[in-house]
C-alpha cells in the first residue's frame, strides 16, 4: 500500500517504517530488519557465559577475513578481546580527530592491547552526503544518521580484503544499556512523550497519528510494556541500520553481531540498572578483559550532527511546515528532517 504521509510520520516518530506493507511510492519497497539468528541464539546468564559465546561465535567464522567496528565503548572492546592478533579494526575519526577525542584514545588502547591492525575511518559531511543516496535507494526509505559512516567503514574494509564486519550494536538492548529507557516503569503517556524522536505534528503539513502502534503495548492502569516495545519497535531500527550500511557497501557476508547472537535468559536486574549499574554483565566482562582500565560510560555512536547542521535553515518542500523552529531542534532531529527531505527529492527525481 502506498501511503507517503504514513511513512513520513513513521520515520520521524520511530526512525523506521513500522508497517511492513506501507511504502512511499509505487515501485519502492522499503527494507526493514532481517533476523538472521532467529531460533539460533546462544542462551547466557552471566559474564562467563557471554565470554564463551563470543569466543564460539568468532571461532565459527575463522575461515573468513574479518574486521571489527571498534569504538571507545565497552561493547566492541569486549568483542575485540576475543579476536586474533592482526585482525583489522576500524575506528571512526571525525573533524580531524577533535570530535570524540577521548573515545578515539580508548579505541586506540583496545587495538594496541589486543594487537589489532587499527584503521581510521575519516568522516565529514561530504562523506555523509556521498553515501546517503545509495543507502536510501537500497532501503527504500530515509536512514539513520549512523548509516553513512558505517557504510564508509565497510567500503574501506572491503578494499582491505575484509569479507565480514563484526559489531556490538545489540549489547545495549540485550544487556540493559539503555538506562534512560529502563529508568522506571513507564506510564503510557509519559513513554510516548519520551520516545517519539520528532513529533510529526510539529513539522509536517499532513501528519498521521500513530498512536495505534503504541496502543499495542498498553497495559492496565495506563502503563505500557516498554520492555516488549524496546524489543519489537526500537531494537529492529538500530540493527537494520547496520545491516543496510554493510550490505549497501557490498560486503561479502552480512554484518556479524555476537551480542545479537546471544540471549539473556534471566530477567534484567532493573533495580541494579536504576542504581547506576547499567549493562552490569558487560561491565563485568570488560573488567575481566581489561583489568585495571576504567570502564567507559555508555555514549551513542559518535556523529557530530550538531556541527553538521549548526547553520541549516530547515526543509523547504511542501510536505513540511514553513514555520518550523529549527533552532530548537537537536542535531539528531535536524538529521531526521534533512534526510527525509533528501529522500523525497530522490524519489521525485530518480526513482
Amino acid at each position: 500500500m502506498i501511503d507517503k504521509n504514513y511513512c513520513m510520520s513513521s520515520f520521524l516518530t520511530f526512525r523506521r517504517i513500522v508497517c511492513p506493507d506501507k511504502d512511499f511510492k509505487d515501485g519502492i519497497k522499503h527494507i526493514d530488519y532481517v533476523d538472521y539468528y532467529k531460533d539460533k541464539r546462544i542462551p547466557v546468564k552471566n559474564a562467563n557465559d557471554i565470554a564463551k559465546a563470543y569466543k564460539a561465535i568468532i571461532e565459527s567464522v575463522s575461515d573468513r577475513k574479518i574486521g571489527i567496528l571498534l569504538s571507545g565503548g565497552m561493547d566492541s572492546a569486549c568483542v575485540a578481546a576475543f579476536l586474533k592478533p592482526g585482525t583489522d579494526a576500524y575506528t571512526f575519526r571525525f573533524l580531524n580527530g577533535t570530535f570524540g577525542a577521548e573515545e578515539l584514545k580508548r579505541a586506540e588502547y583496545y587495538a594496541e592491547k589486543n594487537q589489532l591492525n587499527l584503521h581510521y575511518v575519516d568522516i565529514n559531511f561530504d562523506v555523509v552526503n556521498k553515501n546517503l543516496p545509495l543507502l536510501m535507494k537500497r532501503k527504500g526509505a530515509p536512514v539513520h544518521s549512523i548509516e553513512p559512516q558505517i557504510m564508509e567503514a565497510a567500503l574501506q574494509a572491503k578494499s582491505d580484503g575484509v569479507e565480514q564486519l563484526i559489531c556490538a550494536d545489540n549489547c545495549d538492548l540485550e544487556f540493559g544499556g539503555y538506562d534512560k529507557m529502563l529508568s522506571k516503569d513507564w506510564n503510557y503517556d509519559d513513554w510516548k512523550k519520551f520516545y517519539i524522536f520528532l513529533d510529526p505534528k510539529e513539522v509536517l503539513n499532513d501528519p498521521v497519528d500513530l498512536d495505534e502502534i503504541f496502543q499495542k503495548y498498553k497495559l492496565p492502569n495506563n502503563k505500557i510494556d516498554y520492555l516488549r516495545f524496546m524489543k519489537e519497535i526500537f531494537g529492529p531500527e538500530s540493527c537494520a541500520s547496520y545491516q543496510n550500511a554493510n550490505d549497501t557497501a557490498g560486503m561479502k557476508y552480512h554484518i556479524l553481531d555476537p551480542s545479537e547472537m546471544t540471549e539473556l535468559i534471566i530477567p534484567l536486574d532493573l533495580a541494579r540498572i536504576r542504581s547506576g549499574d547499567s549493562k552490569y554483565l558487560i561491565r563485568e566482562l570488560f573488567k575481566k578483559c581489561y583489568p585495571g582500565f576504567p570502564v567507559p560510560e555508555k555514549v551513542p555512536m559518535p556523529r557530530p550532527v550538531d556541527y553538521y547542521f549548526k547553520d541549516w535553515q530547515g526543509p523547504n518542500r511542501l510536505e513540511f511546515k514553513n514555520n518550523i523552529k529549527v533552532s530548537l531542534l537537536t542535531g539528531n532531529q535536524k538529521w531526521l528532517l534533512y534526510c527525509l527531505e533528501q529522500f523525497l527529492k530522490m524519489v521525485q527525481s530518480e526513482m
